[in-house]
């Protein structure tokens, strides 16, 4: 689809933020706002963090590409923000957003709709007592692992192998969360899908194959490390991949997102079980854009150009509810 440059307007490019993810979405960021340049776009480089948002609409910014990451930007409050301007942005809108950041919740609302998820348990803040910390692993099983449920890049998260590492992983992630989530570990091949559109046009791309030094896919190894292998095609079998795609469009039509997204997922090679099943992980509604992305290397599989990726996210901006 060719897209006229002219017809976007003046394009702000959110980018940084305050999340623990700053660092990460400036990268993004600067790499959407390089492309955009590079196809004749007015686009401009707005960091929340350093402006107030209301300066968006005072400068006649007709639309919004979001490249931030976490909370303040990936959390439903950014867009909630634009949604009071009236300024159409890429991405989710307000409640998909809110939603799919808490994982808790993400997989709260997969469980009641029969979508599959590893097995969790959530610790509040008043729930960390040495029994209760002992007790999960008692019920999820060893390996496990913790994280913080509203922050994203792997910050936080720790894979626990022995009762005694449960209160150092419990306490770094709560550094960055009020709420922990201990999640059953899948043994096996992780996946990650994205998605492009919207309701029934929506369309999974090619699925990406993550190969991690040892299975440890932390974010050094997400974003700087040469040497996590990515496969794209993935090289599972053909109704296999077509597996992932559908249930990676249900769970992004589950939680009502739209534009774009990308799908987290592990596929069970443990062999005592012998069933290759898939698992839900989570599902990002404001995903990497850097050189190291997932989204666009799957894209680049499909014939789509970095630089025809963010034309074609921009052009699908809107607002949950328009004037």
């Amino acid at each position: 689809m060719t897209h006229d440059p002219k017809s976007f307007g003046k394009v702000a490019v959110l980018l940084g933020g305050t999340s623990a993810e700053r660092e990460v979405s400036l990268m993004s960021g600067r790499g959407v706002l390089s492309a955009l340049a590079s196809r004749g776009v007015d686009a401009q480089a707005f960091d929340p963090a350093e402006r107030e948002l209301a300066e968006l609409k005072h400068e006649g910014f007709a639309r919004v590409f979001i490249a931030l990451h976490g909370r303040h930007g990936e959390d439903g409050t950014v867009q909630g923000a634009l949604e009071l301007l009236g300024i159409p942005y890429t991405g989710s809108g307000v409640m998909a957003s809110a939603i799919a950041l808490d994982k808790v919740m993400t997989k709260r609302v997969w469980h009641a709709e029969g979508l599959p998820t590893p097995r969790w348990l959530s610790l509040g803040a008043g729930q960390r007592a040495r029994e209760q910390l002992r007790a999960v692993p008692d019920a999820l099983g060893l390996p496990l692992i913790v994280k913080p449920p509203h922050e994203g890049s792997s910050i936080g998260v720790t894979k626990v192998r022995g009762y005694s590492e449960m209160q150092d992983a419990v306490a770094l992630a709560a550094r960055y969360d009020d709420d922990v989530l201990c999640e059953e570990f899948i043994d096996g091949i992780e996946l990650t899908c994205p998605v492009l559109g919207s309701g029934d046009a929506a369309r999974a791309l090619p699925v990406v194959r993550i190969d991690a030094p040892g299975g440890n896919y932390d974010f050094e190894h997400k974003y700087f490390s040469e040497d996590t292998g990515y496969r794209c095609p993935s090289g599972l079998a053909a109704a296999e991949e077509a597996a992932v795609q559908r249930l990676t469009l249900a769970a992004y039509r589950t939680l009502g997102c739209r534009g774009w997204g990308r799908a987290d997922l592990m596929l069970r090679t443990d062999p005592a079980r012998n069933d290759r099943a898939l698992f839900l992980l989570e599902l990002n509604t404001s995903p990497g854009m850097t050189s190291h992305s997932l989204v666009p290397m799957s894209a680049r599989a499909a014939g789509i150009s970095y630089e025809e990726l963010c034309l074609e996210l921009l052009a699908d901006a809107g607002l949950d509810h328009r004037a």
